[in-house]
């Protein structure tokens, strides 16, 4: 058996207009200026208070970052509930993960620093429930790139790290699949350069859904 991990944003779902339109309300509610869209985007994959925390260009959480994470989770919200919503699945996302859910050989994951709220959210909006057998978040692991999601994810398929790939868009997916001893994919239409990806041991880069599954095919030869 293989175990195919997918990072949320960045990979499967397009949701850059969402997190820079709530990390700019969530910075306003707290009266203080919103960062860029280039280092609220190079944060994207971090658990929330986390990359608060990096925005502030503080070394560790502290409650101003805390107060940032309640205000964006509240401006997610809304965004979400309202006529702005646009969180996408990127081009080739369903008809990958439909032909993997058709092998037997085959079981698919989440691993994200949403929260679950978020990602049942995610499964709601595109009716992708009961694909995945592990779904690890920010709620109950270290943030990227600590390897703690993917150690739990294999513990719970009981899959082998050398029979174990995560598909993600950040160097954080890359150097936590690194730290956990499995292959890591990256996508080029995410959140991190394609060449940082590299840099960080990614077997591949991908530009489009479809190189997904020879790529697949090549690594793990089955």
């Amino acid at each position: 058996m293989h175990l195919v991990l997918f990072d949320v944003d960045g990979t499967l779902i397009d949701s850059q207009h969402m997190i820079t339109a709530a990390m700019n309300r969530a910075f306003a509610a707290c009266g203080r200026p919103a960062p860029s869209r280039a280092e609220t985007l190079g944060v994207v994959g971090l658990s929330l208070d986390t990359a608060m925390a990096r925005l502030l260009d503080r070394a560790e959480v502290d409650d101003d970052a805390r107060a940032l994470s309640t205000a964006y989770k509240g401006a997610f919200f809304d965004l979400r509930t309202s006529a702005d919503h646009q969180e996408p699945l990127y081009p080739g996302a369903r008809e990958v993960l439909d032909a993997l859910a058709e092998r037997d050989d085959v079981v698919l994951g989440l691993a994200t620093g949403k929260s679950m709220r978020g990602v049942r959210a995610i499964l709601d909006l595109h009716g992708l429930h009961g694909r995945f057998v592990t779904i690890q978040t920010a709620d109950d692991n270290p943030s990227k790139p600590h390897p703690g999601m993917i150690r739990v994810a294999l513990t719970e398929t009981g899959v082998a790290p050398e029979k174990a790939v995560i598909v993600g868009d950040t160097t954080y997916d890359v150097e936590m699949a690194t730290t956990a001893g499995i292959a890591a994919i990256g996508v080029g239409w995410g959140y991190h350069a394609a060449s940082a990806l590299e840099r960080a041991g990614a077997a591949r880069v991908l530009h489009g859904f479809d190189q997904l599954i020879p790529t697949l095919d090549h690594l793990f030869d089955w």
